[in-house]
């Protein structure tokens, strides 16, 4: 799934490989999904899209944008893989959208859960993507200990770490994957309400957002994500499906999970207690 991360790295990959690559064709869905949101008739994307030269490539939250000349863009979100292949790749039989560049190369776009892919010319009318553009992302330096503390000053609710962080597009693209190593590395447990941190707590939670965020986007993404060519992050996941088997890294203990707001959450009962 895209969170800022993965955003980050997809937005540079592709700046630096499909910038001035020119769409010579388009080919719509081989595969219908009930559950891939497109803006308007896809049937139309070929027309708008044909001829567009990539002028640039941007992550913002849970999006990667692909902007064109002519103010054309295309936007995917969280849970549309986007892959790039050379020329001499064979396009694959099941894609949702595919483009292909006038030296051949090619970019795939796949949805296995659910996903959305938007063109459209001019601006795109969606919340969640608009929040995105125009709120903070953590990564930016601007985004410092009064922005964190405004954040949860103004939850009007006693609410849980997990709904404050990764609920709601408060903080866009830090969803529930990402969560994790945060809350581990900050001590705290994801249902712990936001009203029984201490200043110090908060402290703590704010740096290990940055930090390991930061560590994430630096290293590529998470290993349980892949990049534009199809590789895995190179930062990895202290927890997730893939380890939370194995002991916690910190005292050895067995790390839990459960069903959660919707998701699973992974925590450590020791290092991660749940006052």
């Amino acid at each position: 799934m895209i969170e800022i991360p993965e955003s980050a790295t997809l937005g540079r990959q592709a700046t630096e490989t499909l910038t001035g690559k020119i769409v010579a064709g388009v080919k719509n869905a081989t595969n219908l999904h009930k559950f891939t949101w497109y803006n308007g008739d896809p049937l139309k994307y070929p027309e708008l899209l044909t001829g567009r030269k990539i002028e640039s490539v941007k992550g913002y939250g849970a999006f990667v944008e692909i902007n064109f000349d002519s103010d054309v863009h295309l936007l995917i979100g969280d849970g549309t893989n986007m892959r790039y292949y050379p020329a001499s790749y064979p396009h694959p039989e099941k894609y949702q959208l595919l483009l292909v560049f006038e030296d051949k190369s090619f970019l795939v776009f796949t949805v296995a859960m659910y996903g959305g892919i938007y063109a459209y010319r001019g601006e795109l009318d969606n919340r969640y993507y608009q929040g995105s553009i125009n709120k903070l992302s953590p990564l930016d330096n601007r985004f410092d200990e009064a922005c964190f503390s405004s954040l949860i000053g103004n939850e009007k609710k006693d609410i849980s770490v997990k709904a404050l962080l990764a609920t709601e597009q408060r903080i866009p693209g830090l969803g529930n994957g990402v969560l994790q190593d945060i809350l581990f590395n900050a001590g705290i447990h994801p249902k712990r309400k936001i009203s029984t941190l201490s200043d110090l707590e908060k402290q703590d939670l704010f740096h290990s957002m940055k930090v390991t965020l930061t560590a994430m986007r630096n290293r590529g993404g998470r290993d349980t994500e892949r990049d534009l060519y199809g590789n895995k992050g190179g930062y990895r996941v202290i927890l997730s499906k893939n380890t939370y088997m194995s002991p916690c890294p910190n005292c050895g203990g067995t790390i839990m999970k459960e069903a959660y707001m919707g998701g699973a959450v992974y925590y450590c009962p020791v290092c991660q207690r749940q006052k």
